[in-house]
Order: C-alpha cells, then structure tokens, then sequence
C-alpha cells in the first residue's frame, strides 16, 4: 500500500524553476516507511519511486534516469540508519510522538539535504556552476516540503496501526493542498524567472547595440565582440569565477569595455601607422571616458571596474590609475589578454592578423609584464577548447533582440552606415592633412582624387579657375586625365555644365558629360559619362570650379556631393592660400625694390 501511494503521488511532480530538476509530495510516505519498516522497505519504494518518476521525463536518458535512482536510494538509506541512532528504543515498540519529534526532523534533514545536494551538484556540473551556490539558490527553500512530508507521516504513524481507507481519505486531501500550493508558489517563482530573464536579455541587448556603434566607429566587425564575449566568459569559468553577478558583470565589460572610443577621433582610431605620442595620450583617455560614461547606469554587478582597469599592466606601468597585480580587477586581467589575442589575429586597417602561434608568442613575451601569467597561462591552454565557441560567436553574430524575435541580416543597414560615416571622416581627414602638405596645385588634385575614388564614383577631376577679366574659367589642375586632355580647357561662363555652374554658383549633379567636354568625353577609355560639379566659391567671390567626372550613368547623390564640396573646400583652401602666399611676396619685394 505505501509504494503504490507513494507512486501515485510521485506522479504529480512540480519542476523547479531555473534548473533541470523535479519535485514531488510523496515524501509522506517514504518516510512511513522507514518509520513503519526500517531502511530497507524505504530504500525499495524510493528506487520504485524514481524509475516511474523516469517515465514522465521528456529529457530522459540512462545516466539521467541511473543517477537520479541511486541519488534517492543512498539519500534515503543513509538517512533512515540516521534515524535509527537517535531514535529512541521503547519497549512496546510505538515511542510517544513527542519523543520521534526529534528524531523524525534530523530524519527529513539527513534526508533532504544528502538528496537535493547531489542533485545540485549534478546540475552544477552541467551548468558549469558552483554547486553550493546552485544549492542555496535553488534547492534551499524546498526543505519545507520534506519537513511537510515527515510531519505527517508521523500523524500518520503514531496515530494509525495501519494504512486503511479511512486513513487514506484524511492524508490524501493534506497532501493535495500541498501540492497545490507549492504548485502555485513555484509557478510564481517561474513567472517571476521568466520576466526577469527577458527584463535581462532586453537589458544586455541595448548593451550589445550600443557596443555595435562603437566597434562600428573603430572599423571592427561585430564578430570581434562577440569573439571577446565567449572567450571572456568561458575563460573566467575555467579560472574559476562562479558566481552568476560576476560572470554578467564581465560578460557586459567584454561588449562595453571600449565605450570610451565614441569620444576618440577616428584618424586616431584608424590611424595605418604609429601613434604619436599625443594621439597615444588622447587614445589613453577612452577607458576612463567609457568607465565614466557607464558609471551613470545603474548595473546590477561590477561592470565600470573592469572597464576601467581593462588596460591596466601586471607590472603596474600600464593606464590610466597604474594599478598592479591582483589589484586588478579579475574580470579586467581576462578582458586585457582575450582583447588583445582577438586584436591579432584579426585584420586592421593598420596590419594583417597574425597567425596564432604569432599571436601566442607576442602574449608569452608580455607574461609577467602587461598580463596575469595565470591568465596568459590558463588561454594558451584551453585555446583549443574556446576557439570553435568564440568562432561560432563570431560568425553568428547578431543583436540578443534578434535571436528571441526576428532573424535579421548579420550586419545591418543602420550598422554599415555607422561604418561608412566612421569610414568617411577618417578618409577626409586624411586628405586634409595631405592637401595641407602638397607640394603644389597638381599634387594636392591628384590626393583629393585619390580619396573621391574611395568614396564617390568620380574617376577624374579637373579645378577651374575663374578669370574675371575675361569672364572664362580654365582648366588649371587635371587628375586621372592620362593624355591631359582637359589641361588649358576653356570654357565661357554660362555655357557648358561647368560654365553654368560658375554663372549660377550653383551645384550641378549627373549631368551629360559630352555637354560639358563634347568629344573629349569619348576620348577617355571608358567614355566619361556624368559630372558633378561645385563652385569654388572665397570670401563670397568665385574663384573657380570643381568638376568631377564619372564613366557611370546618373551615379552620383547627396552623400556624394557632401563629399565632393568637402574636397573642393579643401583645395580651394589650399590654392587660395598659396595664391595669397605668392601676391604676399611680390609685394614685399616690391616694397623693398623700392
């Protein structure tokens, strides 16, 4: 009568919020047998138990199932010969209830705590957690349904000589409010998991987009965060960091932790070679700008720390508050050694990526300096273990948003249009430092040439300058003009494109190129086909006209002709300036001629 009780009530289990685990109300009766029958009969129906219990796993396998009958039988066992030893002996064989008091409670604790910490430590294991912390968290306040359980078997045991209808009929509601409530209790608790769980994924996803925009600016792919995440994370695992808020704090740092670079130039960012000495400093700034930044959201776990210290040195020579050692955060000592690994083995627009091996060499030498040689040590080791999760990352790269609502493209429109804005200050800003140092008018068209071609359909561009006496503009500087055809080309104001654009100081966009060159334009291979062309316009005077061409067909928009006036501005600052520069010496050694 107590297995098949016991198996009818083990039937009605309740999941345990958060983890693979199962509870049910049919304790009652494990424990009347061991108080009716001693350890072995209580060890039978709890394996009985189990094995039916088997039977409505959806996540069944034979380790499952193997594990979870002997973690109940050896629970079970050792508690009732627990039992047996403070258990009082009386001569007529039924102890007064107020003597099993005792005895029955240091029963249900042996037996809930031996039970529910193997299976806690068995889902650690799965979960890759720390099994007093997974226990605490979620097995803990399930004691009151053992304690439940044992109080009524001994109602049931010291007050009945045996199991019988009228029995039944008064334990059975008992149990049923029981159920019911614990039903309703960890239905709650599932519900409240559940909410804070997208309340999180939301929360990590707004941190994950703004992480897009900054990789965005610094010309890094979206697969290199996510790369830097699972290493992060994965590798904090294996040097033991356990606990859940620390895990989320470095798991937010690994996305956030080069904010700071929203505030740094991009020329710096981008920069093909060397930084100097200033741009370094100014470069240095980006970890307490990101570090301040964050440090107005209110974080659940300790994420400005390590975005703060996450350039930090072993040696203590590292940025920007010279922290050494342990003092280090540990989140940040991880971040430093994953960042700067991923860094070299991927392409940048100042280098190549390096070969692993490379890459293992360069981190080995800075041991004991820059990095935690525990860090350095304990990577190298368990590279090949984290590489095809951190590449997995990497290619599936997409917003956390996307995952649980849509599928979207790996890389999005707004995301390539950070890109391409990051892309063209960084080119313009180029090209005005390399104007500013041209050698002359010929040179500093051939480098605005250089930079239309990245950034415009332009293929060649001619400057034209305004003679007011005759009312004409000449073609002055030519680039990507091989026969120099359009050098000394004279146009009349008003008449052709580049006329019209010098008479109406007005921009001109996709316009014929035979109306502006007449068969000059067939006599560039490809046929040049379009213009755009910008007036020249200092101290509200026209000088001149900037005229480019395309061998594309109506190519050009207004992203194009941002691009197009900034260049012009800049060489008709650069030409200006030489001009004046020239009428200033003439007139000095005019003046001193005299």
């Amino acid at each position: 009568m107590l297995a098949t009780l016991t198996l009818l009530t083990g039937s009605l289990t309740l999941k345990i919020p958060t983890v693979s685990a199962r509870l049910s109300v049919s304790e009652v009766f494990v424990f009347a047998a061991v108080l009716w029958f001693g350890p072995a009969v209580a060890t039978f129906v709890v394996v009985l138990d189990a094995l039916v219990g088997a039977l409505w796993q959806r996540n069944r396998t034979g380790i499952r199932v193997l594990f979870n009958v002997c973690a109940g039988a050896s629970a079970i066992w050792l508690a009732a010969h627990l039992y047996g030893v403070v258990a009082p002996q009386s001569p007529s064989g039924r102890p007064a209830v107020e003597d099993l008091l005792f005895p029955v409670g240091v029963l249900a604790v042996s037996y809930f705590t031996i039970n529910s910490l193997l299976v806690a430590t068995a889902v650690a294991l799965e979960h890759r957690a720390a099994p007093l912390e997974m226990w605490r968290r979620n097995f803990l306040t399930l004691n009151l349904n053992f304690l439940v359980g044992a109080s009524m078997a001994l109602m049931l045991v010291a007050y009945t000589p045996s199991i019988d209808f009228p029995t039944i009929s008064a334990i059975l509601p008992l149990l049923a409010i029981t159920y019911l409530m614990f039903r309703v209790s960890l239905g709650r608790v599932e519900d409240a998991h559940r909410h804070v769980t997208q309340v999180n994924e939301m929360y990590l996803s707004t941190i994950e987009a703004l992480a897009l925009a900054v990789d965005a600016k610094d010309q890094i792919t979206h697969g290199h965060i996510r790369r830097v995440q699972v290493y992060t994370v994965e590798l904090a695992k294996r040097l033991g960091v356990r606990e859940g808020l620390q895990l989320k704090a470095i798991e937010a740092a690994a996305l956030l932790h080069d904010m700071g670079k929203l505030a740094i130039p991009e020329h710096i960012l981008n920069k093909p070679g060397k930084l100097t000495t200033a741009e370094f400093d100014k470069m240095k700034r980006h970890a307490d700008i990101g570090a301040d930044l964050l440090s107005s959201v209110k974080f659940p776990y300790p994420v400005v720390p390590i975005v703060r210290h996450h350039h930090e040195n072993w040696d203590g020579k590292g940025y920007p508050t010279g922290l050494s050692g342990t003092d280090i955060p540990l989140g940040a000592r991880i971040l430093s050694v994953v960042d700067c690994f991923d860094a070299l083995t991927s392409d940048r627009p100042y280098r190549p990526r390096l070969a692993t091996e490379e890459a293992f060499d360069i981190l080995r030498q800075r041991r004991g300096n820059m990095y935690d040689p525990l860090v350095v040590d304990t990577f190298i080791a368990s590279y090949e273990e984290l590489a095809p999760l951190a590449t997995e990352a990497g290619l599936q790269a997409r917003s956390l948003i996307g995952q649980t609502t849509f599928t979207p493209e790996p890389e999005s429109s707004a995301l390539k249009e950070i890109r391409a804005n990051a892309t063209e200050v960084s080119l313009l800003e180029n090209c005005a430092q390399q104007v500013a140092r041209a050698a002359n008018g010929a040179e500093a068209t051939e480098t605005a040439l250089q930079t239309l071609r990245q950034l415009t359909p332009i293929t060649t561009c001619a400057i034209y300058r305004y003679d007011s006496n005759l009312d004409q503009v000449v073609c002055q500087f030519s680039a990507g003009d091989p026969h120099s055809v359009l050098s000394g080309l004279i146009i009349r104001l008003g008449e052709r494109v580049t006329g019209w654009c010098a008479a109406n100081q007005k921009t001109v966009l996709n316009s014929d190129a035979y109306l502006d060159l007449v068969q000059m334009a067939t006599r560039f291979s490809p046929p040049l086909r379009s213009t755009i062309c910008i007036p020249i316009v200092w101290e509200n005077r026209l000088t001149g006209v900037f005229t480019g061409y395309s061998t594309q067909e109506h190519p050009f928009d207004e992203r194009h002709r941002y691009v197009v006036e900034r260049i012009a501005e800049l060489i008709s600052t650069r030409l200006t300036s030489s001009s004046q520069t020239v009428r200033n010496i003439r007139t000095f050694q005019s003046s001193q001629h005299q």
